[in-house]
């Protein structure tokens, strides 16, 4: 069988697609950063946490800072990348909530943007382009393919032989 298409979907997956690693980052994001609040507020198993921590570190979206000598203890901090998955944590958060809840949401979230007080709003997040400021939408988009052998539908070779 031949290789899988390659994809910054799946290189992200591989880092942050198992089950309590996006929620270590909302609960980090939410400023729960030592070790039994990530435990009580998540639900995993110490064990399993302790593991996805650790990669979380080693892939350089948590970083890991003592706060106490003795005993050792630390907190976990996001960093620019860690931070930088906020969007994609949110979005999923919206379609949570839009498909899968019966009007209970669990957490709503304010963005304080604008001048003076009171200007808090709900936040909805949306995908924009960056370039024009546009909201996304699936049927303005276009994909190229960069990997080298690759067409929208698949392996070059194949998609030749139908």
């Amino acid at each position: 069988m031949k290789d899988a298409r390659p994809c910054s979907i799946a290189r992200t997956l591989a880092v942050v697609g198992e089950k309590y690693s996006p929620l270590v980052l909302r609960e980090v994001s939410l400023g729960a950063t030592r070790f039994d609040q990530l435990v009580r507020n998540i639900g995993a198993p110490r064990d399993v946490l302790t593991t996805r921590l650790k990669r979380l570190v080693d892939a350089g979206l948590l970083a890991k800072v003592a706060y106490s000598e003795k005993p050792p203890r630390y907190e976990y901090r996001p960093t620019r990348a860690g931070l930088d998955l906020e969007p994609v944590l949110l979005t999923l958060m919206a379609w949570g909530d839009r498909h899968l809840s019966d009007g209970d949401r669990p957490m709503v979230l304010e963005h304080v943007g604008g001048p003076g007080p009171g200007a808090g709003h709900e936040l909805v997040p949306v995908v924009t382009c960056a370039e024009c400021g546009e909201e996304v939408r699936h049927d303005d988009l276009t994909a190229h393919p960069q990997a080298p052998g690759w067409t929208l539908t698949g392996p070059a070779a194949v998609s030749a032989q139908g």
